[in-house]
């Protein structure tokens, strides 16, 4: 459930309101222990996804750096090598 969630610092462009809302989606998933809330469990969980997202965007925007920003691309293309490396991905 949280492979998903990447790390949303000091990138390239900056990451996206969308990026920190599936990042808020999957802790949320992974802490509730489900994908998909009941419908009595639904209003809970959408409120905890909306306040994570919102904070996590907080600490975005509050976080410093001395370090150059990251490549989305390049961080990608490092990612899948590794992922061929270890055996986990399989290339065509």
């Amino acid at each position: 459930m949280c492979r998903n969630i990447h790390t949303l610092h000091n990138f390239e462009p900056a990451a996206s309101s969308e990026e920190v809302h599936a990042a808020a989606l999957q802790y949320v998933r992974k802490i509730a222990g489900t994908t998909k809330p009941s419908r009595a469990n639904q209003e809970a969980f959408d409120h905890a996804v909306a306040e994570i997202a919102h904070i996590t965007q907080h600490l975005l925007d509050d976080l410093v750096t001395s370090a150059p920003p990251k490549n989305r691309e390049e961080e990608a293309a490092k990612a899948r090598a590794r992922a061929v490396a270890s055996g986990r991905y399989q290339t065509a």
